[in-house]
């Protein structure tokens, strides 16, 4: 049973109107700009998101201690990390079409892993069927999560290390279908746990 501070029980749509209106103001924060139905819709992904991320993420057997901050976190652990991920790979592609590279989906560029980073991220992803296959076998969704969660910090690491739209073809091709790779791992793991993946944050 999950209880506030002062023993009261905490009723489910209270806890998720809550989530969706840090949500917002986190996404007003990052992103002041933005018009404010978007933000709305971004928020009520990021804060459901949040909340079943939260839930899902954990081993089913054991306890855990309820964190606004954990659970909303666009680092770290958290829903919003992977659908921040996800997000940042959109805008990839969408600086990509600004510069003028031309954007055919999906990508069919023949991929060459010469960097440690290319390779660490490519061989994860390889692993989604097994981990799906694990999570339906035990019914333990807390696997994919960590599999989404250490994907999403491989991209992280291959993005940071590797030059994309910076890169002259063939290597810029092969970045940007690894990139969109990623973006489908992710969003095909985050559909499966019943989270939204918005384009924007």
């Amino acid at each position: 049973m999950f209880k506030a501070r002062s023993g009261d029980s905490v009723k489910l749509i209270d806890l998720l109107n809550e989530a969706e209106e840090r949500a917002h103001a986190l996404v007003t924060e990052r992103s002041p700009e933005m018009p404010e139905p978007q933000r709305r819709k971004i928020a009520h992904a990021v804060g459901i998101g949040a909340i079943k991320y939260g839930d899902l993420s954990r081993d089913r057997l054991g306890d855990y201690t309820f964190s606004w901050t954990t659970m909303l976190a666009t680092e770290g652990n958290a829903g919003p990390y992977l659908q921040y991920a996800y997000a940042r790979i959109q805008s990839i592609f969408r600086r990509a079409v600004e510069r003028g590279i031309e954007i055919h989906r999906p990508f069919v560029a023949p991929v060459k892993l010469e960097s440690p980073f290319e390779l660490a991220l490519a061989k994860h992803m390889l692993r989604f069927g097994e981990i799906v296959e694990v999570v339906a076998r035990e019914l333990k969704p807390h696997h994919l999560c960590t599999y989404l969660y250490d994907l999403a910090t491989r991209f992280s690491g291959f993005f940071e290390n590797c030059p994309v739209l910076q890169s002259e073809d063939p290597l810029r091709s092969s970045r940007l279908t690894l990139c969109e790779a990623t973006a489908r791992t992710i969003a095909c793991g985050l559909d499966l746990l019943g989270i939204e993946h918005p384009e924007q944050m």
